[in-house]
């Protein structure tokens, strides 16, 4: 089963990033993928979340992964209508959390949507990206792509 990964910054600067990941996301699933995965520390995850869940009722075979680097994550509510993934990280840094968790998300994916500014000196989205860049997955960085244009 094919799966695709989201991984970005913190922050989304760019207009039309939501128009952008629904477009792409859809394409995917079109392509045949049915799982999509993502983190919970940025914008750019809430924006991968809130597409895939557009796209879920549409397409309501499609499975959504949300990945917690901490237990009390789970209690929240936020996540009750997907899938939670909780890596075994409880003994890292909280920062080193976080990428390891992207590494592993993206050991277990075919594709990776991402929102990287690949100029940026240090960047832990970034090392993701790179990491994906080195185990082959198809990528899509949206930080570099064209603003859908409003007709």
């Amino acid at each position: 089963m094919r799966k695709t990964a989201f991984i970005g910054h913190r922050l989304v600067l760019k207009e039309g990033v939501f128009e952008l990941l629904l477009n792409e996301t859809e394409k995917q699933i079109k392509a045949g993928c049915l799982v999509f995965t993502m983190g919970t520390h940025g914008e750019f995850d809430r924006l991968a979340l809130s597409a895939c869940r557009v796209l879920r009722k549409r397409y309501p075979e499609i499975r959504i992964e949300v990945v917690l680097t901490s237990p009390a994550s789970a209690k929240s509510g936020r996540y009750d209508d997907v899938d939670t993934v909780l890596f075994d990280i409880e003994e890292l840094y909280y920062k080193r959390r976080i990428a390891w968790s992207n590494r592993r998300m993206i050991d277990g994916c075919d594709a990776l949507i991402c929102y990287v500014d690949e100029a940026a000196s240090r960047s832990g989205a970034k090392a993701a990206l790179r990491y994906a860049q080195k185990r082959g997955l198809s990528i899509l960085n949206l930080y570099r792509a064209p603003a859908p244009q409003n007709v």
